[in-house]
Formats: structure tokens, C-alpha cells, sequence
């Protein structure tokens, strides 16, 4: 379910987010990895800033973006803790970006844990899209780490036809594969699923979809 900026940002300045956990998603490191990050690179709902940072270590023209003013804030001061000052990270409505585009920018996009947000909410998540396309040259990547309900876990969890019938007209939809997305177990996840069997400030690896979208 989409959440206002006021949401995400209590996430962040209260240290409650379950996706902040310290380091970059196993599965973005492998996409990386794979050959699946080329060229310039946006970020969308880039969080804690650990895939902007890690691919700009990398040496890609890579620029994060997140809705809330107190997720960008960490970003820069984690990019900083890390040594990393030329990370970018700019404070952007991802449905909303695609309408001030002139032009599509990016040769991949690597969404992170947010298209799932809009998995309820059709009208949302097509805006999302378009947006995706209009940012997304031809020939370019869409890749998407999203919350599985194929198995247990916690947050926004979505079925693999969610991501086929949102990407098709205009889109190939190249590889879908089940994989882990990682998180951290906090008091409020807990209230929800006391039965993970992970204590408060652990990790736990939780099913997730991994896809690959090419912009026809």
C-alpha cells in the first residue's frame, strides 16, 4: 500500500525500518555481478542509499531517489560514513518523475523493494510504469527485487502474475526468478509475525521475485 513521505520519513528518524539493514540486497549484489547494471543508473526508492553507494564505488553514473526528505538524508550520511561523498541522492516522487522527463535518461533502472509497495493498488502501480517507461531508454533495463507471497515473511508481498500482467505492452519481460530479499526483524515486525523465530535486530532472508524487463 502506498504511504506518504510523513510514513516513511518516521521510519527512518524512529530507526524502525525493517529494510534498513546495513548493507546492499544479496540479490542486487549478484545482478550487479551477472552483467544486468549498465550504463547511467537510477535508483528508485533508494532507501538507507546502499545500492546508490555500492555502485558508485563501482564507478556507474548512478543517481538515487526516495520520496521521503528523511531517507535521503540518511543516504548522504551513510555515503559519507562510508567514503563515499559522490554518491547522489535527490528527494523525488518515483510515480511522478516520468512526467517531468523530457526525454528517457537511464540504461537501468534498479528498483529495490518499492514496486511491491504499489502491489494493491492497480491504478499506482500503471502510473509507476509509465513512469518507468518514460525514464527508461529503449533497450534498457527494468530490474525488480520485490516481497514474494510464496512464502512466509512480512511488508507488501505480491504474486509473480502482479509483475507479468504490469509489464506488457511496451516491455519483454526477459527472466523471473524466485530469491531472497534481506531484512531486519524489529519490534513492529514482530507484532505482526511473532512466529518468525528470529529475535528483535536479527536478520532473516524472506521469499522474494527478482525480474528482468526489457523497455521494447
Amino acid at each position: 500500500m502506498t504511504r506518504s513521505a510523513d510514513f516513511w520519513n518516521a521510519a527512518y528518524d524512529n530507526d524502525i525500518a525493517p529494510w534498513v539493514i546495513g548493507e546492499p540486497q544479496p540479490a542486487i549484489i549478484a545482478l550487479e555481478r551477472d552483467g544486468w547494471i549498465r550504463g547511467r543508473v537510477l535508483d528508485p526508492g533508494c532507501g538507507a542509499g546502499e545500492h546508490t553507494i555500492l555502485l558508485t564505488k563501482l564507478g556507474y553514473d548512478v543517481l538515487g531517489i526516495d520520496l521521503s526528505a528523511s531517507a535521503v538524508a540518511f543516504a548522504r550520511d551513510n555515503a559519507a560514513a562510508q567514503g563515499v561523498p559522490t554518491a547522489r541522492f535527490e528527494v523525488g516522487d518515483a510515480i511522478a518523475l516520468g512526467d517531468s522527463s523530457e526525454s528517457p535518461a537511464y540504461d537501468t533502472i534498479m528498483d529495490s523493494a518499492l514496486f511491491h509497495v504499489f502491489g494493491t493498488e492497480p491504478d499506482a502501480r500503471a502510473a509507476y510504469v509509465r513512469s518507468l517507461r518514460a525514464l527508461c531508454k529503449p533497450g534498457g533495463l527494468v530490474n525488480i527485487l520485490a516481497l514474494s507471497d510464496a512464502g512466509p515473511g512480512f511488508g507488501p508481498q505480491i504474486s509473480d502474475s502482479i509483475i507479468r500482467e504490469s509489464f506488457v505492452d511496451g516491455w519483454e519481460l526477459e527472466d523471473l526468478q524466485t530469491t531472497h530479499y534481506r531484512g531486519r526483524v524489529t519490534a513492529s515486525v514482530l507484532e505482526q509475525k511473532p512466529d518468525l523465530g528470529v529475535p528483535e535486530g536479527g536478520a532473516i532472508d524472506v521469499a522474494a521475485w527478482v525480474a528482468r524487463i526489457r523497455r521494447v
